[in-house]
C-alpha cells in the first residue's frame, strides 16, 4: 500500500486528492490547519514537528496548502512569505529527512505575472513552460520562490515536480464586468479552452507526477485542459475570438447562441499541456466540449468530482467574491 501526505487537506484540490487516493486504497494522511473530514492533522505547514510526523513513513507528499490570490487583499505580504515559502521549504526538508520518494507542489499559472496581460488588440500569449515570468504580486512572487526552493531540494537529491496549475474554483468570477456580462456556466465553459481546468484532472495530474518524479529528478509543468488552438492562431485569438471558436465549434456556438450565451470576445493568453501530456502520459478528460455539454445539459459544467466537492471559498468573513 502506498503512503501519501496531502497538505491542505481540507481544501478544493486537497479534499479532491484524500477523496481520490481513498477510494483507491491508499493510505492517505491529511494535514490542515483547519478541521474536516479530510483531515488527519491540524497544523501549520510551518509546524515542523508536525510536519515530521505526519511525513514518517510516507511514500509521497502532495503539497496543495497554500495562500491564494484572493488573500492578496485581506493577508499581509509577510503572511504569504510564511505559508508559501517558509512553508513549502519545511514540507520539502521533512519530505527529504523522512525518506520520500517524491513530492509534488502545487503552483499556479499566476506565476507567470505581468506575462499574460498582452496589450489591447495584441496577439494571445501562447504560454509555455518556457515563457519567462514578470512578477505581479506578491502570490506569484511568493509562488516562484516556492518553485526555486522545490528545484533547489531536486538539486540536493530529492525528486520534485512543480505543478502550474490553472483556475478551477468553482466561484463567480472575480472579474466585475465578466461577471456582469456573461453567463457564469458559459463564461466557465469557454475558459477550457484557454486558461481552466477540471478538478478531476487536476488530480489525475498530480498522482502521474508523483509516480514519475523520481524518473524526472526535476520538472515543472503547465497543466490546464488542452487547447484545440495552435500558436498560428494567437493574432486572431487576439483580434476576434468568437471568428475562431466559431470555426471549431459550430454546433456548441450555435447552441450558446440560441441560449443567448455571449462568447468572450478576445482571449488574452492560451495555456499549452502539451509537455506534461508527452513526459506524465497525462491525458485531461475534460475540455471546451464535454464542459460546454455540460452546461447546456444542467448549467453546470464541472464533473462529477467537481460537484461533490462543491465551493470552498478562501475567506472565514466575507469580503466580496471569494468567501467561505
Amino acid at each position: 500500500m502506498t503512503r501519501f501526505l496531502v497538505t491542505g487537506a481540507a481544501g478544493h484540490l486537497g479534499e479532491a486528492l484524500v477523496r481520490v487516493l481513498r477510494e483507491q486504497g491508499d493510505e492517505v494522511v491529511g494535514l490542515d490547519l483547519l478541521a474536516s473530514p479530510w483531515t488527519d492533522v491540524r497544523a501549520s505547514i510551518t509546524d515542523r514537528a508536525a510536519l515530521g510526523a505526519a511525513c514518517a513513513g510516507v511514500d509521497h507528499v502532495l503539497h496543495t496548502a497554500t495562500l491564494h490570490k484572493p488573500h492578496v487583499g485581506s493577508h499581509p505580504r509577510q503572511a504569504f512569505v510564511d505559508t508559501n515559502v517558509s512553508g513549502t521549504l519545511a514540507v520539502l526538508e521533512a519530505a527529504r529527512d523522512a525518506g520520500a520518494r517524491s513530492v509534488v507542489v502545487t503552483s499556479s499559472t499566476s506565476a507567470f505575472g505581468r506575462v499574460l496581460s498582452p496589450e489591447p488588440g495584441g496577439p494571445a500569449v501562447w504560454v509555455t513552460e518556457d515563457v519567462p515570468h514578470r512578477v505581479r504580486n506578491v502570490y506569484g512572487a511568493t509562488k516562484t520562490a516556492a518553485e526555486d526552493l522545490a528545484e533547489l531540494a531536486a538539486g540536493d537529491g530529492l525528486p520534485v515536480v512543480v505543478l502550474r496549475t490553472s483556475r478551477f474554483f468553482p466561484e463567480a468570477d472575480d472579474d466585475a464586468d465578466r461577471r456582469a456580462g456573461f453567463v457564469d456556466a458559459a463564461l466557465k465553459a469557454q475558459e477550457y479552452l484557454y486558461r481552466r481546468v477540471d478538478v478531476e484532472d487536476v488530480v489525475d495530474v498530480h498522482l502521474r507526477a508523483a509516480a514519475q518524479a523520481p524518473r524526472l529528478g526535476f520538472a515543472r509543468y503547465v497543466v490546464s485542459a488542452t487547447t484545440p488552438f495552435t500558436p498560428d492562431e494567437a493574432a486572431a485569438l487576439g483580434a476576434d475570438a468568437p471568428a475562431v471558436v466559431r470555426a471549431h465549434f459550430p454546433d456548441e456556438t450555435r447552441a450558446f447562441d440560441e441560449r443567448g450565451w455571449a462568447l468572450l470576445p478576445r482571449l488574452d493568453r492560451v495555456y499549452d499541456n502539451t509537455r506534461a501530456r508527452a513526459e506524465l502520459g497525462w491525458v485531461p478528460r475534460h475540455d471546451f466540449v464535454t464542459a460546454a455539454r455540460r452546461a447546456l445539459d444542467d448549467g453546470d459544467p464541472r464533473s462529477d468530482l467537481a460537484r461533490t466537492i462543491g465551493a470552498k471559498g478562501y475567506h472565514a468573513v466575507p469580503t466580496g467574491v471569494y468567501t467561505r
